[in-house]
């Protein structure tokens, strides 16, 4: 690929599960560690004190098994692995709980290694285990509803050739996105082609907002969110009992390609529906819960309802560790509630983008309820204790679920947590600012580091008193003050050991997967160091990039401008889109840059004049700007160097910053 130093070729589109970032082991890592004898204790415990007898959930994740193929190993048409399975072996039924897993999360990585075709209820099938997500398939009269269709392109052709085999091949005749995230659209086209959709064949259905909020998730923020995302998906880590063994709502994303297909029918409120194939469908439309547009929906003939993901087997997220915009318990917590209100006495099953059904209208109502309960408790408590003056962080150490919402399996924290989601609540409502002067303006980690080592009597006494803390257990403690040290000091290799290990611990006994994942990476690079990354366009999927709006391109753009550098200087440039009829006043004035949309400046520096498809080649690596001109498929007119100039004043962001060291 010819690479380019323009704006449009270094442009990627930071996604969670893109796979933007390839990361290579430059050196190989220091070998993890055994669990001490306090992780030992403490997940012994949560063997006494967790139902593991109740095999309901085991139960409902074999129901309705039809086949599963010998081999997970999915690979891309030059021969990467995309998704592999099999390298959780080490989960198998047989295998004694070890140390250094939580025995809840050890259950719960069990519980999504179960895998394969499955048939839900008559007419409605799933595949399992074939990415992060679940894809569903509900067979019509002639042909099969496709929901979810998972995170790239060659798993969701698989799973489609896995039902195919075993359940016959019909035509897909619809696809269903129930939200937002890209682990329910992403392989689209493994299912279905842009023709068949283009030519009616095929409808792709998604609730109002979908593209704009599916593209939009992660974009501006994506360097960061993306380079976060390989902490709580544990990317990095080697797979097995000391590393990566679950992600708690399932056991990672798929690193194949990324497509996208506009939706051709728009849910817009509750109590719409579709015939499509001869099945019926209900939607109930459900904003602002686990996804800024979300839908679930029911199919009468089926006495069925797919939850999408508002109710899963976990307690999810109001917060995402990857960094994202809090998501709101009230609201959430109110939609199951007419979940219940609407389909509470016809349902018969339940079923949902991750994990595995449940059957029986009690026992669905049941775990409804329990969840709606679930999101409410902590919105409300969160804030009565807040109300008391309890800052974010005394409330998640305070509070604790009641005995009949924290003993259900699927009220466990193993994507979200209690703790952090207790703190999303309070963000939400108070922000980060606890009201404390003393926190208003504190020191930033570097210089704080500094004066709590000196303060300390040096990182030579403050090791030694960690030391102790460590043999006493207090692993939290120990990665709080040996955090100060490292960022004083990123050579102290001793204080970086100790840090490690205790992060280790942590992980070692943490029931939330991506809480897991997020200590043992972080201890991983204290011991090893940042392994090294590449950044690929090809990554950058050329279906997202291209349904990207141009207002969300130049967003980008302005977020990239180094203010400083900018200081003074003034840009005036039209841009001009001829095949989209759209034209942008650009202007570079006070640091900032700006655009308006239908109109051009009369005092322009220059006018650039292109087509939005030669953007998308230059957005995705397969042309060079300079090309484009001189091949007269762009043409800049008026000064001819503006917008080099403004180029020039454009930051690459480092996919490999450091998070646990500076």
């Amino acid at each position: 690929m010819k690479r380019c130093r323009s704006i449009f070729a270094v442009f990627a589109l930071m996604s969670v599960a893109t796979a933007i970032l390839v990361y290579l082991t430059a050196a190989i890592a220091a070998e993890p560690k055994d669990a001490a004898a306090k992780t030992k204790e403490v997940n012994a415990a949560a063997l006494t004190t967790l139902l593991f007898n109740n095999k309901e959930d085991f139960e409902d994740a074999n129901r309705g098994f039809i086949a599963q193929e010998q081999s997970t190993v999915i690979k891309d048409a030059k021969g990467s692995v995309v998704w592999d399975l099999d390298v959780y072996s080490f989960l198998a039924s047989d295998a004694p709980v070890p140390d250094t897993v939580n025995p809840s999360l050890w259950r719960q990585a069990r519980l999504n290694l179960i895998h394969g075709l499955f048939k839900v209820t008559d007419h409605i099938y799933q595949v399992r285990g074939y990415d992060l997500s679940n894809i569903s398939f509900v067979e019509g009269k002639k042909g099969y509803i496709v929901i979810d269709p998972l995170v790239s392109a060659e798993v969701a052709k698989a799973a489609l050739e896995l039902l195919y085999k075993h359940a016959g091949k019909k035509p897909v005749v619809a696809v269903i996105y129930t939200h937002s995230h890209i682990d329910h659209w992403g392989g689209v086209k493994g299912i279905v082609s842009e023709e068949e959709v283009r030519s009616g064949k095929v409808k792709i259905i998604a609730s109002q907002g979908f593209l704009e909020e599916a593209i939009s998730e992660n974009v501006l923020a994506g360097n960061a969110m993306s380079r976060r995302a390989m902490y709580m998906y544990g990317n990095l880590l080697p797979k097995g009992a000391k590393g990566q063994v679950d992600a708690g709502l399932g056991k990672v994303a798929s690193q194949g390609a990324v497509t996208i297909i506009p939706p051709t029918d728009i849910i817009k409120k509750t109590g719409e529906t579709r015939t499509i194939d001869g099945v019926k469908i209900v939607f109930h439309y459900t904003p602002n819960t686990e996804a800024p547009t979300e839908m679930n929906f029911y199919f009468p003939q089926f006495k069925a309802l797919c939850i999408a993901e508002n109710c899963t087997h976990t307690l999810h997220n109001l917060y995402t560790l990857r960094g994202a915009k809090v998501r709101d318990a009230k609201s959430w917590s109110y939609f199951l509630s007419e979940a219940i209100e609407l389909f509470g006495d016809k349902t018969d099953v339940m079923f949902a983008s991750h994990h595995w059904p449940r059957w029986g209208q009690d026992r669905i109502v049941d775990m409804l309820k329990k969840q709606m309960d679930l999101y409410k408790y902590i919105h409300d408590q969160t804030l009565r204790l807040a109300n008391h003056g309890y800052n974010m962080d005394e409330i998640a150490e305070m509070l604790q679920l009641p005995d009949g919402l924290a003993k259900e399996w699927y009220n466990r924290g193993y994507y979200g947590s209690l703790s952090h989601d207790v703190k999303a609540v309070y963000q939400r409502y108070l922000g980060w600012f606890d009201g404390n002067p003393a926190n208003l303006n504190p020191l930033p980690p570097i210089e704080a580091g500094k004066k709590y080592v000196e303060y300390m009597g040096g990182s030579a006494a403050v090791l030694e008193k960690a030391k102790a803390a460590f043999e006493n257990g207090e692993y939290r403690w120990v990665a709080q003050v040996l955090n100060h040290v490292v960022f004083a000091e990123p050579g102290n290799l001793e204080a970086r050991s100790l840090e490690a290990d205790a992060l280790e611990q942590l992980g070692y006994q943490a029931e939330s997967g991506p809480w897991r994942n997020f200590y043992l990476t972080g201890a991983m690079e204290l011991r090893s160091g940042i392994p090294a990354i590449v950044s690929t366009l090809t990554s950058s999927s050329p279906d997202v990039i291209k349904a990207m709006p141009i207002d969300m391109f130049l967003d980008y753009l302005s977020v990239r401008l180094n203010g400083p550098k900018a200081a003074g200087k003034t840009i005036k440039i039209n841009l001009n889109f001829k095949d989209a009829r759209k034209q942008y006043a650009i202007t570079l004035e006070n640091s900032v840059l700006n655009y308006t949309e239908g109109k051009q400046l009369k005092d322009a520096d220059e006018t650039i004049t292109l087509s939005r498809a030669a953007l998308n080649e230059i957005l995705t690596g397969r042309a060079a700007f300079e090309d484009k001109v001189k091949s007269g498929e762009i043409i800049v007119t008026g000064e001819k160097t503006k917008f080099k100039e403004i180029l020039s004043l454009l930051d690459n962001f480092n996919p490999a910053f450091k998070i646990v060291d500076r």
